[in-house]
């Protein structure tokens, strides 16, 4: 045969094998084929040994980042002051298209979410929708026809029936406005259109709301999440605060609904930071002790909290982490949400993640049962029905704050208190969710929220895995499979880890990585939290790898800073400092078998421009001196927690 011969055998070869993969050929098992007996026809393979790695695998091996806190013109504080998007607009932005914004700007991601929960307030549903359609139904309420009337006789009118429904809810608890067939109509509409969006394996669209408590002025809201589709989610309409002012109630609803469709729903609260030491009290909302029921409801519905949003990041205050040098991050710390009641330095302990954690460690000694043993989430909490969460991108929370060179002047929270105000400039350019699944579906996410297995971001797409063992070695963490020893071996985040070997320390093999078009790494830590013998709680914060070659002291910190490349003139960053990728065996030198811990891991990144500060260069205006010119976006792990055996 000559070498043309050959030549042309190859290419033909080639050919063929191409039209096969692309279904142009159906492919042949030739007669002189040889199938193992294992994998013939009618056989059951499952126990039988598998050539490919990856066939029948079943432990989570994808990340998936989506917002679990968006808001469209359907949400009274939207669609009243300016918001013209819909639940439309906010999946097609999400999926990665261009829109045009509510005041005319072109917007788009970086990259497309992988998923979206649209969860519109339950009070006043569709408000904004009802006025300018002239629903019917509105028009024939006394309160419904004033407000039709105000709303469409200028922009002095609708700032008047803005406030007539934030003071008649808010401050005396009164519904201006309730038809359920009004919130029924609106509410199916928008089920039907997340199922037309929803692509499972591709793009996955679910659907919520929010359940706005605010007593007082003090935020108590829940982001209610369901797993399923409109065939289910059409069995009930949203839960507000005027069907029942008490998270109790909530949580009756979510069990409700459960038990009638079959389907599956949680809480998530959020903003702890701005309600005035209610969000983690050691008691129940009635002001009663602590039960273990009540311990056992609010961990069985609210198995996430919301660490970081628009309003605010809560992993932790400088006064409850004072040896804590990444502590006062976007801080919200002056305040209730409506700006009424200031904050009191006892009230902190009761808002924040980390002293939460640690409360959970205190009332599960005594009640048998961890109330605030929950994982980690971040969202946008946008008002815009526009995603955005990265800092060079930010379109604010309302129509009013998207981008402009006046927007940094203008308030989000009014007080008569200047005190308590606070500014757009103010706001956080928010966080994303991640989540740890086998596929992109609504089941496969809903069941890594349930277990916990999700973490949060601050605003980027930052990669964090942590697996919690006994026996890791530090080879452990060049294999190929680390995640299926992770697995096998030790537990993931949002997990248990028991039974203490004697004289062992739990080992963490953690691995993290830059979001690929964002910022370099400057370090990894764990932070740790535990009781002690005498009831008392702890922290403490491990730099467990750092970039540049900087060195971990003997007390487990290392105190040099990664430096800053940031040009605040031009908003303008370089990566020639940290590093892209961190990997680490970490074994906890301070253990005590005898006591209750959770560990949760804490990434950040080097220094980049704040929005405030791309705003700066693209307007040419003078920056804010109520916030830093600079950021360290983070990723924060849901924690794992270790339980002595009895």
């Amino acid at each position: 045969m000559t070498g043309r011969d050959t030549a042309s055998r190859v290419l033909a070869a080639t050919i063929v094998s191409l039209a096969v993969s692309a279904g142009v050929l159906s492919a042949q098992v030739p007669e002189t084929a040889v199938v193992p007996e294992d994998f013939a026809d009618g056989k059951d393979y499952s126990q039988a040994r598998v050539y490919s790695p990856h066939a029948g695998r079943d432990y989570p091996d994808q990340v998936f980042y989506g917002d679990m806190h968006f808001h469209t013109e359907l949400s009274f504080d939207a669609g009243l002051i300016g918001t013209s998007l819909d639940a439309h607009d906010g999946f097609k932005v999400a999926r990665g298209e261009e829109v045009i914004s509510n005041t005319g700007q072109p917007v788009q991601l970086i990259r497309p979410l992988d998923f979206l929960v649209i969860t519109d307030h339950a009070e006043m549903l569709g408000m904004a929708t009802a006025i300018r359609e002239s629903n019917p139904i509105l028009l024939d309420d006394p309160w419904g026809k004033w407000a039709y009337e105000r709303f469409n006789s200028g922009q002095e009118g609708r700032m008047e029936v803005f406030a007539d429904i934030i003071e008649k809810s808010t401050v005396q608890g009164v519904n201006p406005f309730s038809s359920n067939e009004l919130a029924t109509s609106i509410w199916n509409d928008f089920i039907k259109i997340a199922d037309q969006y929803n692509e499972p394996g591709r793009f996955t669209a679910m659907t919520g709301f929010e359940w706005t408590y605010t007593p007082r002025g003090d935020n108590l809201h829940r982001v209610v999440i369901f797993a399923d589709g409109a065939d289910k989610t059409s069995m009930t309409t949203p839960f507000s605060f005027f069907d029942g002012p008490d998270p109790e109630q909530l949580w009756d609803y979510l069990a409700g609904y459960e038990a009638s469709t079959g389907g599956r729903a949680v809480a998530i609260p959020h903003n702890g930071n701005m309600s005035n030491g209610l969000m983690f009290s050691d008691r129940m909302y009635n002001g009663e002790p602590m039960t273990r029921a009540y311990a056992e409801k609010r961990i069985r519905w609210e198995p996430l909290h919301e660490m970081s949003q628009i309003k605010g990041d809560e992993e932790t205050h400088p006064l409850l982490s004072p040896e804590d040098e990444f502590a006062d991050f976007e801080s919200w710390d002056v305040g209730n949400l409506s700006g009424t009641a200031a904050k009191e330095e006892w009230m902190l302990q009761y808002e924040y993640t980390r002293s939460a954690l640690k409360l959970g460690l205190k009332l599960g000694s005594e009640l048998g049962v961890n109330p605030y043993k929950f994982g980690l989430n971040a969202t946008t909490d946008t008002h815009t029905a526009l995603p955005t969460s990265r800092e060079e991108n930010y379109f604010g929370k309302y129509q009013h704050t998207e981008p402009s060179p006046e927007r940094h002047n203008r308030e989000v929270i009014p007080a008569d208190d200047p005190a308590l105000r606070i500014m757009t400039s103010q706001e956080a350019a928010a966080g994303l969710t991640a989540v740890w699944a086998r596929e992109n579906t609504r089941e496969s996410i809903f069941d890594a929220i349930q277990r916990k297995e999700v973490y949060a971001t601050t605003g980027t797409r930052i990669r964090v895995r942590v697996f919690a063992g006994w026996d890791f070695e530090s080879e452990d963490m060049a294999r190929p499979d680390f995640i299926s020893e992770g697995y096998s071996r030790g537990v993931p985040m949002g997990s248990d880890l028991v039974d203490a070997p004697s004289g062992s320390s739990p080992r963490f093999m953690i691995r993290a990585l830059l979001d690929p078009d964002g910022a370099n790494l400057d370090r990894v830590q764990v932070i740790k939290g535990w009781l002690d013998s005498d009831g008392d709680t702890h922290e403490r914060i491990y730099d467990v790898a750092v970039s540049d070659g900087r060195e971990i002291g003997s007390d487990g910190r290392a105190r040099e800073p990664v430096g800053n490349t940031v040009d605040i003139a031009t908003a303008t960053f370089t990566n020639t400092i940290g590093q892209a990728v961190m990997a680490t065996l970490w074994e906890d030198p301070d253990f005590n078998p005898d006591e209750p811990a959770f560990y949760y891991v804490r990434v950040l990144e080097i220094p980049t421009p704040r929005w405030t500060t791309y705003d700066a260069a693209f307007y040419g205006i003078d920056l804010p001196d109520t916030v830093p010119a600079t950021i360290q976006d983070r990723a924060y792990t849901s924690p794992i927690w270790y339980s002595p055996s009895d």
